[in-house]
């Protein structure tokens, strides 16, 4: 019987040389029944940059612009720069085609570690023919939409409006409409009308948020006046640290509960140890998107569904958020224990399948 996800460790299987023979290199793989394929360009490895060809379930080498590596004489990837523009375009066209003519409508493919020039314009492209998901911008600035469809959803009022309620701190500042420069596209709909903020600090300070969410890559941003400052109009401020590393986090546990007096709610992508303040002990918790991604995908081969909805993607957050006990949340945890991983991603799988179904976007629905 074949796993849900047969892994492909096709080494050099799809180097720009093999451009008009993909579909000839997939049929390759003795096994038929592939549900789920991760794919990457190995761009933006996390916390790590441009890595190449490493040896990954798919890895589509276009080359890479990572000198140390095009030195590097054991190197196992393709010694040139990048592909772009036109070329990447039509490598990835060509892959995206083979794998739909190879494997079917319900085939998940997860685009993993792509760098966002390149993320946010496939998602866009085959999110509507494919049945696709990107794990980092759909958890970057995905976080912001899909907490402003939440809000919208629960509140009645138009999505415009619910996404005022949020604001994003870019390299340059507050973002908002003002700027000089042009905005990147997925950045435009968070561009609200304010005075130009140059720094986190100043930020927090004149838009006083009651959570902060760090998912810039760029560990210890959240600094002690940061933390400070939230805590000042805040009686216990939220602040998630999610990106990792450890080593690249906002800010650590140890910090954000001493900066904030043992008052802040903490949580990061990685996991910290607990922390011990003025006699207390507190645990703190761990937003990963491992919460979430299995369940989805699961849940999305279960049901036979042929496209991802961003209802789905809030059916999975609300089924983790049913699985937050009192106990949970009496020792200031927002997440469950990752420890039962396994029953909370069932409990997903199960919203995101119901969901599908409810959209009309299950093939044995549609069939």
């Amino acid at each position: 019987m074949p796993t849900i996800c047969e892994a492909f460790c096709l080494q050099h299987a799809l180097l720009r040389s093999f451009r008009g023979k993909i579909l000839e290199v997939l049929k390759n793989w003795p096994e038929r029944s592939i549900q789920v394929i991760v794919v990457t360009d190995g761009e933006r490895i996390l916390g790590l940059g441009d890595l190449g060809c490493q040896c990954l379930p798919i890895t589509i080498d276009v080359g890479t612009n990572n000198e140390q590596l095009l030195k590097d004489e054991f190197y196992i990837g393709l010694r040139q720069r990048r592909a772009t523009g036109q070329e990447y375009a039509e490598l990835l066209h060509e892959f995206m085609c083979a794998v739909k003519q190879n494997y079917g409508e319900k085939v998940l493919i997860q685009f993993e570690d792509f760098a966002n020039h390149n993320a946010f314009e496939l998602l866009a492209k085959y999110g509507t023919t494919h049945l696709v998901f990107n794990d980092d911008i759909q958890a970057g600035t995905g976080i912001a939409e899909l907490i402003a469809l939440e809000m919208s959803k629960q509140t009645k009022a138009p999505l415009e409006e619910t996404r005022k309620k949020i604001w994003l701190v870019d390299s340059k500042g507050l973002i908002v409409r003002s700027r000089k420069e042009s905005l990147q596209h997925f950045k435009k709909p968070w561009a609200h009308e304010h005075e130009p903020v140059g720094n986190l600090l100043d930020a927090v300070k004149a838009i006083k948020p009651t959570v902060l969410i760090g998912s810039s890559g760029v560990g210890k941003t959240f600094t002690e006046e940061v933390v400070e400052a939230m805590t000042s109009f805040n009686e216990k401020p939220l602040i998630l640290a999610l990106s990792n590393p450890t080593s690249q986090s906002e800010c650590t546990a140890e910090e954000a509960y001493r900066w904030s007096k043992g008052r802040a709610i903490f949580a990061s992508g990685s996991p910290f140890d607990p922390v011990e303040f003025n006699g207390k002990v507190f645990v703190p918790g761990q937003a990963n998107n491992a919460y979430i991604f299995p369940g989805l995908g699961l849940g999305l081969v279960i049901s036979g569904a042929i496209r991802v909805h961003d209802d789905m993607l809030l059916a999975a957050s609300e089924a983790l958020a049913q699985q937050v006990t009192q106990e949970n949340l009496d020792k200031g945890l927002i997440y469950p224990p990752f420890s039962n991983i396994r029953r909370i991603s069932a409990h997903i799988a199960a919203n995101v399948a119901a969901t599908a179904y409810e959209l009309g976007l299950s093939y044995s629905f549609l069939c």
